[in-house]
This record gives C-alpha cells, structure tokens and sequence, in this order.
C-alpha cells in the first residue's frame, strides 16, 4: 500500500515544540496550501493541513521556520482519535513528516542570503562578485 504526501505552502502562524514524557521532540503546525484551481470568476481556495513532525526533523521547523514562511513537506497521512473529559470521540487528520524543506528565500534579516537574489550586498558574500556587464552569459 502507499500513503506519501508532498506539500508546499505557509505557515499559518509559529510551529510549537512540545516534548513527549520520554523527552521526545514534536512539533505541531499548520500548512496554508492553495488549490490548484479556481472556478471562473471566484479566487482560489485554500486548504490548512495539520502537520506533525517528530525528533530531528521537530525541532529542524521549530528552529528555521515562523509564520509566513514558504515550507514543503513530504511524509504520510494519519488519523487518530481521542475521548474529550466529555465523553466526546475527536478524530484528526494530520500530515506526519518525514522531511522538510525550506520553499522560499530567507528573508533581508537572514545571514546576507538574498544577495544572491540581487540586492546590492552580493559582493558580502564569498565567492560571489556583481556583474556590471549586459552582455549575454558565456553559457
């Protein structure tokens, strides 16, 4: 059988790191993905997916990724279901991840990596010089 999940959107705010008893990473946080089509006339819709991570990978997205940022994630889907004090049965569907990614370009405050993407500090960066010229690439 299969169960693989590819996503890529935003975080709808920031992931929380939790620890299980055992000390064990989890964090928990949601993925804004937009659908891949709109009807004529009407704006796109979008889906907010519960994510689950586990272990490294916890605490890799709690440490490098806030709300707003563009992630992709790929892992499985999973439900699970649990009694309220209530009485009441909960089920939730939850993506489990097995890696993460970042989608996007780190943001003007993050370690000088939108030089590369063409601000004037490209030259801030080792190995990487400004390029005056107009001319076409050699390639």
């Amino acid at each position: 059988m299969l169960n693989k999940v590819i996503l890529m959107g935003r975080l709808t705010k920031d992931p929380e790191l939790r620890y299980t008893a055992s000390n064990i990473p989890v964090c928990s946080f949601t993925i804004a993905v937009d659908r891949n089509f709109a009807r004529q006339g009407e704006q796109r819709q979008t889906d907010f997916i519960q994510v689950v991570a586990w272990r490294n990978t916890a605490e890799f997205v709690s440490k490098y990724f806030a709300k707003g940022r563009m992630i992709a994630v790929s892992g499985s889907l999973q439900t699970r279901t649990w009694d309220d004090q209530e009485g009441r049965r909960h089920y939730v569907t939850e993506v489990v991840v097995d890696e993460a990614y970042f989608a996007d370009s780190k943001r003007d405050n993050d370690n000088k990596v939108n030089a590369v993407f063409g601000d004037n500090n490209s030259h801030d960066i080792e190995g990487f010089m400004p390029i005056d010229s107009d001319d076409d690439l050699p390639f």
